[in-house]
């Protein structure tokens, strides 16, 4: 039989097979994914297969995994030198950023851009808690908002105490599979749960000490939703450690460098010092947001010589 995994707690998972009966389960042996070993071989979104346990009632043996289409992962946590997937077979990642309480950074937004570039995955940025927003916060939102659709990605506002943009999201998320992501605190499960009251997800408070949301587990987990579609809710996550993206690789990964490639005087050339560089050039004549070309520079500069 073929099922969908739909929930990992590390050694067992909850799958449904496509008549929609879910099971636990369990794999047999262990995984290596693309040659590497992933500090979760099996992940969410993951279509499996499956044999039924003997003299277990409602519990599976998962004995293989089907070609992923795609999939979304950073560098792990506890080892920099293997990764771990959030979530697979996606046809979309929605990322929630805040202003303030927490305050997401732009470097945080680029690299989760990166990485949903390189697996060709669409992402939509969702700015949530506009009720907090001052004078201030607005004009950042605002020149956030232009910058990041300029080019190409689609920007949401969104208040869950007032509502604001709550049914924009919500027609985003028909009929499709949805990652969503974020650091802890940002409002993923408030939403959830304005959206689908019925899941009643737990939600993350913010540490008053450090600004941060504060998180309990490593683990995604997939809900169907009522009006089609399914949402994959990952957990916080601090910090984004791009995995298998070379210094040469980078720029392909931002769209707007990708257009200038080309032009530029050196077919391998960083953008840093380079001469005839064409997105030098773009970033001095504005074409090229200064503050994503500064991030650009940033995550390069944290690419080691070495690609894991």
């Amino acid at each position: 039989m073929i099922a969908t995994v739909y929930k990992s707690t590390g050694s067992w998972y909850v799958v449904k097979d496509e008549a929609g009966t879910a099971y636990n389960a369990r794999i047999m042996g262990k995984f290596k994914i693309d040659g590497r070993t992933s500090t979760n071989p099996i992940a969410v979104g993951d279509r499996v297969q499956i044999d039924l346990e003997e003299g277990e009632e409602n519990t599976v043996i998962i004995t293989a995994i089907e070609e992923r289409r795609n999939y979304i992962n950073r560098v792990s946590p506890a080892n920099k030198y293997q990764h771990h997937i959030l979530a697979s077979n996606l046809d979309q990642t929605l990322l929630f950023a805040t202003l303030k309480n927490p305050r997401t950074s732009q470097g945080f937004i680029d690299r989760f851009l990166v990485i949903a570039e390189a697996y060709h995955i669409p992402a939509v940025i969702v700015f949530n808690k506009s009720d907090l927003y001052k004078k201030k916060e607005e004009a950042q939102f605002q020149e956030l908002k232009s910058m990041y659709e300029k080019i190409g990605y689609r920007v949401l506002l969104t208040s869950m105490e007032t509502g604001e943009g709550v049914e924009a999201v919500k027609a985003v998320l028909k009929d499709k599979v949805t990652l969503l992501s974020g650091h802890s605190g940002v409002g993923k499960s408030s939403f959830i749960n304005s959206v689908f009251p019925q899941m009643k997800l737990k939600t993350q408070d913010v540490s008053g000490w450090s600004g941060k949301g504060l998180h309990t587990t490593t683990f995604a987990e997939m809900y169907d939703l009522p009006e089609g579609g399914k949402i994959i809710d990952t957990p916080g996550i601090r910090e984004m450690g791009l995995v298998d993206i070379s210094k040469q690789e980078l720029s392909h990964y931002f769209p707007e460098m990708r257009a200038l490639i080309n032009q530029c005087q050196f077919n391998n050339c960083l953008h840093v010092n380079e001469p005839g560089c064409a997105v030098k050039t773009a970033v001095e004549e504005g074409t090229v947001h200064v503050e994503r070309y500064i991030s650009y520079c940033n995550i390069l500069d944290s690419i080691g010589e070495r690609d894991y």
